[in-house]
Parts: structure tokens; sequence; C-alpha cells
């Protein structure tokens, strides 16, 4: 047997009785269910931003030929369901993929390091697993703190993070699968969670597994480790989806920074992610002089906000749900998008193109699927809980549509253009 450099590759120092395939396999359950809806609801809340309309921001444009579907706007709150779930499941892995970690860390210090190209396979497999998974709960949790102080794109790195993630997890199951089996089959899938600390045995010890050559004795059970693990995780859900759930868990959704943020006052006291100011906003204009321009096939006309404000109104409950996971349901009221399409001359759109006041910056331009421009409840929006619009809720108009991703609902709208569809 070759001789280690010692500490770390030491296996002797690895005493832990409940280190073992058991605990490894059962925590890597709870994993594979966790990043599994991670990276269900990362696929969804990408296809949400419809890159097929040309809104991709994953660099390459290559993610276009995935999304071959129009994002619906029913449920109306179906954006901010998986859009919360994905936080929330982000967040409520952190204990447990840190246990994994504390579980196998044994088997990173093997020595010597490879033994075959096989063996260097599996653990160049096991670093892009690793890395990856770290990349993309930490850009998350980034992302989620407003924290862009990182020389990097946040959408590319955590999109392409998830694409190595998934094959490189996909991977490390098939080869980790028959380890697994064996571990339920021989030891139970639940009955070491039945095991007191008088009951904790060691696993025999394995070149496969953690399980140490030289154990200690239990200082806790199994049972216990999994316990103080799954409060850890229930801990962190509690404070965080109260920002998507609403209602008495906002109180205590203390991990989102927008969930609990109020926003001016009165009817407008709800969260704002960006301020008028923020974004280059100035009140001469919003003011009297601020017209909507309305394009459609040969049309071209403006309308002032009492022009809009003398159509027919309608009032809709509806959801904003941003990226980072919160959201909030108010009543809006506006003007139907397939009433103004009308007005441009535009029977069923195919589409509409909205654009921003704001001057540079993201999401300053948003693309609508033919579903989102005809839904009745699809509102360029001029009040709010029976008020104007604030200036950071986006007076004079603002984009609501059901099941929208929140940035795509366009703030201090200046122009919206209809196109397809038949002539009015």
């Amino acid at each position: 047997m070759t001789r280690g450099p010692g500490g770390p590759y030491d296996p002797a120092i690895w005493r832990s009785p409940i280190r073992g395939a058991w605990l490894a396999s059962f925590l890597s359950v709870g994993l594979l269910v966790l990043f599994g809806i991670d990276l269900i609801t990362g696929y969804l809340s990408h296809a949400a931003y419809q890159p097929d309309l040309g809104q991709s921001f994953s660099g390459g444009g290559l993610d276009r030929h995935l999304y071959g579907w129009d994002w619906p706007t029913s449920p109306a709150w179906l954006y901010a369901f998986t859009q919360g779930l994905h936080i929330t499941a982000g967040i409520a892995v952190l204990p447990i993929l840190a246990a994994k970690l504390w579980a196998v860390i044994p088997k990173f210090y093997k020595w010597p390091p490879v033994t075959c190209i096989a063996d260097a396979l599996e653990r160049l497999l096991l670093g892009l697993l690793v890395g990856s998974g770290i990349l993309l709960i930490f850009t998350g949790l980034w992302d989620i703190s407003y924290w862009y102080t990182f020389p990097f794109s946040f959408i590319i790195v955590h999109y392409y993070a998830a694409w190595i993630f998934l094959g490189t997890v996909l991977g490390h199951v098939l080869i980790k699968l028959p380890v697994m089996r064996e571990a339920f089959r021989t030891r139970g899938a639940l009955k070491p969670l039945r095991e007191d600390l008088a009951q904790t045995r060691p696993e025999p010890p394995s070149e496969t597994t953690s399980a140490p050559s030289n154990p200690a004795e239990p200082t806790v059970s199994r049972r216990g480790f999994i316990g103080v693990v799954g409060a850890g995780s229930l801990g962190l859900v509690l404070l965080t989806v109260g920002e998507s759930l609403g209602g008495p868990l906002r109180s205590i959704a203390l991990l989102s920074p927008r969930g609990r943020q109020p926003g001016s006052g009165g009817p407008n006291d709800f969260q704002v992610n960006k301020t008028a100011d923020g974004r280059g906003i100035k009140a001469k204009d919003t003011g009297a002089a601020w017209r909507l321009l309305l394009k459609g096939p040969g049309t071209l006309m403006m309308l002032s906000r009492d022009e809009l404000l003398a159509m027919p109104q309608h009032t809709y409950t509806l959801p904003i749900a941003c990226v980072e996971g919160w959201s909030t349901t108010q009543d809006w009221t506006g003007v139907r998008l397939r009433d103004l399409a009308a007005m441009a001359g535009v029977k069923s759109p195919d589409r509409a193109d909205v654009e921003s006041l704001q001057q540079g910056g993201s999401f300053r331009q948003a693309a609508l699927n033919p579903g989102q421009v005809n839904d009745d409840r699809a509102l360029l929006a001029l009040k709010v809980n029976g008020a104007d619009l604030s200036m950071d809720h986006g007076f004079p108009a603002r984009m609501i549509v059901p099941a929208l991703p929140g940035v795509h609902n366009t703030k201090w709208v200046k122009q919206i253009q209809f196109s397809g569809g038949a002539k009015a």
C-alpha cells in the first residue's frame, strides 16, 4: 500500500462512526429531490422569459431551439409558484449539501488520488458536479441578495452551470446507483432512523464508501444527525417561503431582501424592485406631455393618459412575481391590450413589443406571445388598488400580464407595437 502524505490523507483521522454508504445515500436522495425541483423550475423560469421571442439572456441564443412552446397565462400565479419554489428549494438544499459533503469528505483525500483512467474520469466528474453545484447555489444567493459585484453575468454563468450540473449529476447517479441500492438493501432505507445512540453501529470499512477503518464511539445517532440537518433545512424554508406565499409568513421572510420591503405607502404600499430614480425616470418624462406611442401595420398614433383613462377600464387581481422569488398580488386597473391592438389596426395580434421610457439597463424592452397579448386580463395598467400608479410602480402606465415574469411587466411604458394577426 502506498503511504500517503499524512494529514487529511491519513484514513485513521476520519473516525466518525455514522459515516458510510447509508448516510451518503440517504442524503443523496434529499439532494436529488431538491436539486431536481430546482432544475425543473429553472427550466420553466427560463421558458417564461420566452427565448423564442428573442429574449434570451444565456449568451449564444442556442436555447431558442429548446423552448418551442408559448408560456401560458393561466393560472395567473404560475410564475409566482414555480419561481418561488425554485428559490425556496435552492435555499433548503444548503444544510443537506453541507451534510453530504461532510459525510463523504474522506473520499476527497484518497491516496493516490488517481489509480486508473476510469478513476480519473470519475474524480473529474465529481469535481465538476461539486463545483457546478456550489456555483449554482452561490450565484443564486448573490442574485436574490442583489449583490452584483461579481465580474461576470449572473444569468449566463447560472444558466450554463445548470447544464453542466445536470450532465454530471446524471453521470454520478449512474456510477453510484449500485452503492446506494446495496446500502438500502443491507441496512434498510429507513431503519437507521429508528436507531438511537445506543444502537448506532459503524458500517464495515470499504474502498467504495467513507466508512472509517478505525471508528470512534458514537456521540450522535444517524437519526439525530439527520434530524439536525432536516431542522436546519426547514428553518431556512420558514425564513424564506413567506416572500412567495404572503400572509403571516411574509413578516418572517428574513432571508428575502424584497419579500418584506414595503412600497411608498397607501394603495402603492408593496414591493419595488427597480425605482424610477434608479432607472433615470424624471417627473418631466411622465407628466402631461407623456404620450403612449401605438404602432401597428400602417398605423401610428399617440394617446395621452387622459385618453387612455377614457377608454373602457378593467380591473383584475393579479400577482407580480420576480425572479428573486418574491411575489405580491394587487388589484390592477387599465386598458386591455387587445383593445389597444384593435386601435392599432390588428385583430388577435401574434406579438406585442413593449418599450420603456428608461434609458439603458436591462429589460428596457419586452415581447409578448399571442396568448399573452389576447388574454382578457392582460392590461396596460393605469391604476393599482383604485389609485394612480406611483412613479416607482410605473406611472403613467405599465404592463400587467398574468403569469408573466415581473421584469417583463414593463414599467413607464413608452411604446407598444402590435404585429401579426388580421387587420381589425
